[in-house]
């Protein structure tokens, strides 16, 4: 039996941690998807269990090399951000995995920002609004200032990507995709560390820079391929659509976080955009790209079960509906009229079904997501939304934002691993002889039904 050349890529979530092969026009021919029960750390906050993720993902990728149809030629690694694995010498973890919605020291956080011009100041040159745990180089100085016994240990601090690429490659390496997700470590305005960086000393445990769409060549068993350095993966979900699209856009990747992302915007952001959760990225190539986030996925979720416990449904009731025209339109006129302010304050006895509270709640969702992705749109002309990820999938979701967009197209991803995917397509030169195709990404449109 002839075998299919791919490349294995380790796409890991907060919630899925998942592998995808694709071979060489990238299309995905395998997807196995884990779920993994969290631990807590030394404060008894809950975090990844980060021996356990290490023993899956080295398992799962085994598992594909053992698969005789198949021929890996490349690995490639997508995590998401946020999150610092700190390694002694001998490249052990010393701490948990923190997460990065643990409440963050504010006494410590305001020191930093006014010995560096004030908080404003701070958070412009660095691109990022102020997130707490979730500007990872702020975890890597309260593990210096908490914890200096275990700081004076570490030899390297790796961002998440760069962890899971280390287990396959021993290599010690930092990407310029997860130094540029709002770390805070990096100036966008001299496109280098921040002055603060080396002053606190944490330049000692920060590991080289290494471009994006480097690879090693690596023995795994028997079998010898390429590895490339690992990729944030809301930067890595942009490159298939930057790959296929000349045209401006907008993309919205979905998921817990819901990013949009608009690499045609270089305006400098705004104390405005800032306060509104708007930052910037670093593309693969450094290049900065705009960013608005909402944190979607969790509000989803709590909204659907309420829903569920209230009618006594299952959690999955509406992955069963089908898109109604009258529910939509009953939903959005009741919603304009009792001018609820968020979906917990919905009477869901007087609403009396389960579907049109769902519409109602994906009307919340939406109107959410709409003035996060609006935030973009200030100063270039966009011709095209395109959403992937989880979201796209919901047709009441992508329906609505169609309707909430005047000057816009807006078009589902047929193609929803494009987090996987971009981590493929950056080690193209490496493992792929072929062309890159010109059909990646399968667009399907949604067209406006209610005008504004």
């Amino acid at each position: 039996m002839q075998t299919i050349p791919v490349a294995a890529i380790l796409d890991i979530g907060k919630t899925n941690k998942k592998i995808l092969l694709f071979d060489e026009a990238y299309r995905m021919v395998f997807e196995h998807t884990e779920r993994m029960e969290e631990t807590v750390d030394e404060d008894g906050f809950p975090c990844e269990d980060l021996i356990a993720l290490r023993d899956s993902v080295r398992d799962m990728m085994d598992q594909v090399f053992q698969m005789s149809q198949y021929e890996v030629k490349a690995i490639n690694f997508t995590t998401y951000g946020a999150s610092f694995v700190y390694l002694d010498d001998a490249g052990n973890p010393l701490t948990h995995l923190y997460n990065y919605l643990k409440p963050y020291p504010e006494a410590l956080q305001h020191a930093l920002y006014n010995g560096y011009g004030g908080e404003k100041e701070f958070l412009r040159v660095t691109s990022s609004p102020s997130l707490g745990s979730l500007n990872s180089g702020l975890q890597v100085l309260r593990l210096k200032k908490e914890q200096p016994a275990i700081f004076d240990q570490v030899a390297h601090a790796l961002h998440l990507p760069q962890y899971i690429s280390f287990l396959f490659t021993g290599l010690r390496v930092t990407d310029i995709t997860s130094i540029g997700c709002h770390t805070q470590l990096w100036d966008f305005t001299q496109m280098a560390y921040h002055p603060w960086v080396e002053k606190e000393g944490l330049t000692s445990v920060l590991a080289p820079m290494e471009k994006s769409d480097q690879a090693t060549r690596i023995q795994r068993g028997n079998h010898e391929v390429w590895a490339g350095v690992g990729l944030h993966d809301s930067s890595s979900a942009l490159i298939p659509y930057l790959v296929s699209f000349k045209e401006s856009f907008i993309l919205i990747s979905t998921g817990t976080w819901s990013i949009s992302l608009n690499p045609f915007d270089q305006v400098t952001l705004t104390d405005d955009e800032l306060e509104q959760d708007c930052l910037s990225y670093l593309q693969f190539t450094g290049k900065p790209v705009k960013a608005a986030r909402c944190f979607l996925g969790p509000v989803h979720e709590a909204g659907i079960n309420r829903i569920a416990a209230h009618f006594a449904l299952p959690a999955d009731f509406y992955t069963a509906m089908q898109f109604d025209q009258t529910l939509y339109r009953k939903s959005l006129s009741l919603l304009q009229k009792q001018s609820y302010l968020d979906f917990e304050k919905v009477d869901l006895m007087e609403l009396g079904s389960p579907d049109l509270s769902y519409y109602l709640l994906m009307h919340f969702i939406v109107r959410f997501q709409s003035a996060s992705t609006r935030l973009l749109l200030k100063h270039v002309k966009v011709e095209k939304i395109l959403v992937d990820g989880g979201f796209s999938r919901n047709e009441l979701f992508m329906q609505m934002l169609a309707d909430s967009f005047a000057e816009q197209d807006v078009y589902a991803s047929e193609v929803p691993q494009a987090t996987a995917m971009g981590a493929a397509l950056v080690l193209h030169k490496y493992w792929n002889d072929k062309e890159i195709p010109q059909s990646i990404i399968n667009l399907r449109a949604f067209p406006r039904r209610i005008a504004n």
